[in-house]
């Protein structure tokens, strides 16, 4: 993927100082492996599917956390409200309504943690509808199919 963003300089720094800058926020490897199983599942992007379940599970997803996070839930509380936030964003294009903004804030997240599922969901989405222009050859083993 990042070979393709290449020929435009512009965008292949501007992927990799996004995704440092949120790789440094508060939210964790393991969530933010879960935010993009979630928008990469809801998108249909296959390269992203496969490249973040290889992820997932070096950063301590299990496959059942894999397989979860695909489907938009979790089975802790936390990370299920966070994640099912993450979808919604995903599926409304952002237009979110107050309850769910009051879901995600009742599970204990400030807007500090809000504007980084905001801006995870964003990232995921760039790449990918980028690995969807750019039909990218998947260098990861294959997701597994989910039902």
């Amino acid at each position: 993927m990042t070979r393709a963003m290449a020929n435009a300089p512009a965008v292949l720094d501007g992927y990799l100082q996004f995704s440092g800058a949120l790789g440094h926020g508060a939210l964790p490897a393991k969530t933010r492996e879960q935010i993009a199983l979630a928008v990469g599942q809801e998108n249909g992007c296959e390269y992203c599917l496969a490249a973040h379940s290889a992820i997932g599970k070096m950063v301590g997803l299990t496959a059942d956390q894999i397989r979860d996070s695909r489907h938009g839930t979790a089975v802790d509380p936390k990370s299920d409200a966070l994640i099912r936030f993450a979808r919604t964003v995903v599926a409304t294009k952002g237009r979110v309504s107050s309850g769910d903004l009051q879901a995600v804030r009742d599970a204990g997240f400030d807007d500090g943690a809000i504007a980084e599922v905001v801006a995870n969901v964003a990232l995921n989405v760039f790449t990918n509808y980028f690995n969807h222009v750019a039909d990218t050859d998947i260098d990861f083993p294959k997701a597994e199919p989910i039902a």
